[in-house]
């Protein structure tokens, strides 16, 4: 049995006995998108696909350095971080080429922390598709830098005069792909083996960076695939000697690093629901009130999209990266980019998110928001025409340019509420003012630049 084929608990069973495994990697992914996990015994792991298993509910308590939120109310000292029940799902079974047999499968909260778990929050939304009467498709595509530095190198260094892989402006260059194909190569392969198989792989412009765009899928298993290559492109790189950074931001030298989402509805009679030959641009009314949506709603659930006070960096004009909720037709300047086609290829491109983005929570945010418009029947801005940085917009459609102020509109949005639930929300909002606190302890080369001498 090859790990595509597990569907059903028996299944899982039969793989692991087939291989005669001893452990299995289970994880799940918290609320900056880390994966969290261990390996897990035979036993335990049969045991766990009928019963579950429990995972301390602090991967839920604390932030991306593993520093304890002081300001939730799910978990913390006042809990006593008990453990929280894990379903395993089988159908998330993956080959682990990287060693050897080994399998893994990704787990999903159960209970009040299912309320909280990223991947929870996006079935449900998903499933208030279904209730709608579609079913939704979605890919990720991600630009990253990559470093010849290690772990132990850029903290030495203290994360400055940082050497890539490659120098100088090379978008799309055979020559840098064709240098340095082995690892392009070996990325590709693991996509195929772990089922996050990319559609493209290329240079981007700048110094080592890369872009991949990972296949289109059911949007729960998108956000897999988005969470897992973020997750194992780092680990093939560091294996090598190198290291992959999906910083929305990483120098002021050079522009942010994006992590677009197109996204597409279908009918229950497996049509397109974006697509009206007849309409402009092919947009029906579904399409047409879905943009609307997302782009009513985008300035109030920034948060879950620019989901760290990098992201902010990022949200300048003139750097490919959207400042007002706008939208156009193939016009990269807006936050939304409607790309017209064939039945097939119709969708939108949610241009605002950055690299950083927790893959479950940020397609959370912009299929709800979508399915939001459908519901309220929500019409959109007139299409921009041109450079949308040159434009200036109501106040309206104005983003937050703080990740404190994102969390603050999150946090007192009905619709959010309405979408994704009162314990998300509030949780959630508060881990990302508990972000922006810690930045407000750095002082930064900037501030010592500026301030040491003259002040």
């Amino acid at each position: 049995m090859e790990p595509r084929q597990v569907k059903t608990a028996a299944d899982a069973r039969a793989i692991v006995e087939q291989r005669n495994l001893s452990h299995v990697k289970v994880g799940v992914f918290d609320i900056d998108g880390i994966l969290r996990g261990k390996y897990m015994g035979r036993e335990k792991f049969l045991s766990a696909l009928e019963k579950g298993f429990g995972f301390c509910d602090v991967v839920l308590g604390w932030d991306s350095n593993d520093q304890l939120y002081d300001n939730v109310k799910f978990t913390g000292w006042h809990t006593a971080y008990p453990d929280a029940n894990v379903r395993v799902l089988p159908s998330t079974c993956r080959a682990l080429p990287l060693e050897g047999d080994m399998l893994m499968f990704l787990g999903e909260f159960e209970g009040r922390a299912e309320e909280c778990c990223p991947r929870g929050v996006l079935r449900r939304v998903i499933r208030r598709a279904g209730d709608l009467g579609f079913s939704v498709r979605a890919a990720a595509e991600f630009e990253f830098f990559v470093f010849d530095e290690t772990p132990q190198s850029v903290r030495a260094k203290g994360y400055r005069d940082l050497k890539t892989i490659t120098p100088g402006f090379f978008g799309y260059s055979v020559l840098r792909s064709s240098v340095h194909a082995e690892f392009y190569r070996d990325l590709m392969k693991l996509g195929e083996e772990m089922d996050f198989p990319l559609e493209g792989l290329h240079t981007e412009t700048g110094p080592g960076v890369l872009e991949a765009a990972i296949v289109h899928s059911e949007a729960v298993e998108a956000a897999d695939r988005a969470a897992l290559f973020k997750t194992f492109c780092k680990v093939l790189a560091e294996r090598r000697g190198w290291m992959a950074t999906f910083m929305a931001k990483w120098s002021k030298d050079w522009p942010g690093q994006s992590g677009h989402l197109h996204i597409s509805l279908t009918d229950k009679k497996g049509k397109s629901a974006f697509f009206d030959e007849k309409a402009p641009h092919h947009m029906s009314d579904t399409m047409r009130w879905f943009v609307g949506g997302q782009q009513k709603l985008m300035p109030e659930l920034l948060a879950m999209i620019a989901c760290t006070v990098n992201s902010y960096t990022r949200l300048i004009p003139g750097f490919w990266a959207p400042t007002d909720a706008t939208w156009g037709v193939e016009n990269r300047t807006c936050a939304l980019r409607v790309i017209p086609g064939s039945a097939k290829s119709q969708r939108v491109e949610y241009r605002i998110a950055a690299a950083d983005i927790n893959p479950y929570i940020a397609l959370a945010c912009a299929i709800g928001s979508g399915l939001w418009g459908i519901e309220n029947k929500v019409e959109p801005d007139a299409a921009i025409d041109g450079n949308a940085y040159e434009k200036k917009f109501p106040k309206s459609r104005a983003l937050p340019r703080t990740l404190f102020e994102a969390a603050e509109r999150l946090e007192a949005s009905k619709a959010a509420r309405s979408l994704f639930g009162d314990a998300f929300v509030e949780h959630y909002a508060a881990t990302r003012k508990w972000e922006e606190r810690e930045f407000r302890k750095a002082i930064t080369d900037w501030e010592l630049a500026r301030y040491f001498e003259i002040i």
